[in-house]
Order: C-alpha cells, then structure tokens, then sequence
C-alpha cells in the first residue's frame, strides 16, 4: 500500500510517499480501507518528535510507527475475531494505531464508530480528534445554558467544534480569532467575536464564565484577567514550540496544582480516544448541529504541504488528506 512515512524526527522533509506493507490485524481490531484522514498539531508531535516527552510514547530515536497520522475515515476491509460492533464494509471513522495517512490503517475497535450516513469521507475524517476534545473541553468547563464562554483559536480544528458545542448546550459562545476567520466563526454561532490583531480578550472588560483555550500563547494572568471568579479555563495544549521538553502538555499538567491559587479553576483537557464519544456527536452531525470545517484539503503525496500549513499557526477548520 502507499503510505506517507517518516524513519526520523525533523521537519516536512522528512516525509516520503512509499510502499509499504499492509498491516495485520488482532482479534480485537479492524483493517480500514481509509478515504480521508485529518492532520492536527498531534501528527506534527509524531513528526518532530517535539516537545521531546511525546518521544517516550513514540520511540525515543526515531517515530516508533513510522506511518504518520491519527485520524481518519474509511470503510472496514476485515476485522479480527474479537470484534462485534463492526464489520467488513461499514463506513466507520475513529483514530488508527498504524498511522492513517496510508491506504489501509489497523485500528482497535474500541476507538472506531460508524460514520455519519451525511458526511463526505473528508467531513468525517477531521471529527475524531478535534471533535472529541472539544467535546471534552466543553465537559470540563461545565458549560451550562446561559453562561458565556470565551473560546481562544475559535476557527481552528478544536475552536470551530467548540464554538457549536457550547451553543447547542445553550450557552453564549465568543470567539477569539484572526481577521480572516470572523466571518466564518460568526457562521457557527459565535454571538461576538474578537479579532486578536485589533483587541486582546480583556480589553472589553466582560468577564466570561468560562475560557476554552486551544492556543495556549497567552499567560495565565490573562486568561484569569477576563473571568468571573467562579469561571472554568480549560486549556488545550498549544504553545508546543515555545516549551520544547513539554511543551503545552506541561501547563495542562501543571492546571491543578496552580488551580487553588488565584481565579477561577483551572484544568488540563485530555480527550480520551473511544467510540461513545463520537456516538454522542454522530446525532448531531446527522442533524447538522454541528458542521465539520474543512479548510483544504490535499492529495497522499501533497501532505507535506499540508503539514507546513499546519506549522505556520494559521488553518481553518482541519486540514485533510483524501487518500482515495
């Protein structure tokens, strides 16, 4: 099969196009066809090997799994004794153990669900990662109706689902975001939005009940600056080429310890990687509640490309690779 593959951390250039073997199965998981698969800043992580704790999971030398990528979406081509939800021919989405940037990708069965009967394999692809933390940042800040919730990098991956998620919970989304993207976050729900090049988020003087943020480029002085006293910031990684050891992990680690001392509660989101997750956002993808974001989209052999773009900070929505 083809596959985009990395021997060594480095940067874009380390990628190439290759054939590789196609990969076997347990008992309890599935072999996907895979149709479209989604980049985000944990495929750079793979990539880089940076912040350099990520290489104790990914192989301390060289990327553990050499195919590159997480997220995806495809058809199952077969599945291992074990499996019982899923088989051959279903259109599934979820997250790969053998790297999805390839034309087939093993997956545990856990950590697949069927896909949404209205999204394109593209549309599909950028929900598992980006979608699910989101979801779960919106847990973690115990969004509520009525309450108004400030969410930084609103028309990033992460941002783009947040922002439809706190309103479908009733509350007051307020995005952060570029010039370039305000029309965009407007679109989703955003009841106002801050461009960040003509206003910082405490600048208005509102107090928001709680802070989403997936940047993680501003001091937490700040963040706790612009809410109430009893607010949630929930904080979702970001800020990795600042911090090369840690990186943004470090200050999600570190969120409840600091929480007791100063403003509002802080915590680290980590999104766990299981099907009831997207099961409780298929319905409303199925709806159209909440609409994937889909800023470009790139063939297999273009994903460097896609990779740099990723690098320079700036994205819509989630970039994907359509592999057939």
């Amino acid at each position: 099969m083809k596959a985009i593959v990395s021997d060594r951390y480095g940067s874009a250039e380390v990628l190439a196009l290759r054939e590789v073997g196609t990969p076997s199965i347990g008992d309890d998981e599935v072999l996907v066809e895979v149709h479209a698969a989604a980049a985000d800043p944990g495929v750079w992580i793979m990539m880089t090997g940076r912040p350099y704790a990520a290489r104790l999971a990914g192989g301390l030398r060289r990327p553990r799994v050499p195919v590159i990528g997480r997220s995806h979406a495809g058809v199952v081509a077969a599945v291992g004794a074990k499996v019982t939800r899923l088989r051959p021919g279903d259109a599934v989405y979820g997250t790969a153990e053998s790297g999805s940037f390839a034309e087939f990708t093993r997956a545990r069965e856990r950590r697949l669900a069927r896909m949404p009967g209205n999204l394109t394999f593209e549309q599909a692809a950028a929900v598992p990662i980006s979608a699910v933390t989101a979801l779960q940042a919106v847990r973690d800040a115990r969004i509520r109706a009525g309450r108004r919730v400030l969410v930084i990098g609103a028309g990033g991956g992460v941002g783009t689902f947040a922002v439809q998620l706190i309103k479908q919970r009733g509350a007051i989304p307020v995005g952060v975001c570029g010039p370039s993207k305000v029309s965009l976050v407007r679109s989703l729900g955003a009841a106002d939005v801050i461009d960040y090049t003509r206003q910082e988020i405490d600048a208005s003087g509102v107090s928001y009940d709680a802070i989403i943020d997936t940047a993680g480029n501003r001091p937490l002085s700040l963040l706790r600056r612009a809410v109430t006293a009893d607010a949630t910031i929930a904080l979702v990684g970001g800020g990795h080429a600042r911090w090369p050891v840690m990186g943004g992990f470090g200050r999600q680690l570190a969120a409840p310890l600091i929480s007791p001392f100063g403003r509002a509660r802080l915590v680290g989101v980590t999104a766990r990687e299981h099907h009831d997750d997207l099961d409780e956002l298929t319905p409303l993808l199925e709806s159209g509640a909440v609409v994937p974001v889909v800023g470009r989209t790139y063939a297999l052999a273009d994903a460097p490309d896609a990779i740099r773009h990723l690098e320079e900070g700036h994205a819509t929505g989630k970039l994907v690779i359509t592999v057939r």
